[in-house]
């Protein structure tokens, strides 16, 4: 275990519970998949935008997005959802997956049917340089990797 990953999982773990309560997904999937989209938590976007998933910017605000975006100065030039907290990131992630992406979210609380769902979804896009099996299969190692830094601390 890494410092790292023993700090993402200890901090963030309240509101990917919170998140996975009120949308009914598994705290972990949402927790994992957070931390391979920010590096543990570390990616300029989640650390300046509060955004731990990648969300872009399209779409109308809701409840826990206002509108503010932030223009990544890549090759991709994409817009990202800025949150006001992660707490709001957590929730909008896991609106996003229920609303959006039924068949991942039908199976949320199976790690391993879930990774599969998401990974081979619209979610991903590979014009923007994803993976798809690298996506599915990272998620998968990040949940194991998760699930034993949670046990070990006693968070579950």
């Amino acid at each position: 275990m890494s410092i790292k990953s023993e700090h993402y999982v200890t901090t963030y773990l309240p509101y990917a519970k919170a998140a996975g309560e009120r949308f009914k997904m598994d705290p972990l999937i949402i927790l994992s998949q957070g931390a391979h989209e920010s590096a543990w938590g570390t990616s300029g976007l989640a650390v300046n935008s509060n955004n731990f998933f990648g969300i872009t910017a399209g779409g109308s605000p809701n409840e826990f997005w206002d509108g503010k975006i932030y223009q990544a100065q890549n090759q991709y030039k994409l817009k990202f959802r800025v949150y006001p907290t992660p707490q709001d990131s957590f929730y909008d992630f896991a609106r996003l997956i229920a609303s959006k992406y039924k068949s991942a979210h039908s199976v949320a609380n199976d790690y391993k049917a879930y990774a599969q769902k998401i990974s081979y979804s619209p979610y991903i896009s590979e014009s923007n340089g994803d993976n798809r099996e690298g996506y599915r299969t990272s998620i998968i190692n990040l949940y194991e990797k998760i699930l034993d830094i949670a046990k070990k601390k006693a968070l579950l």
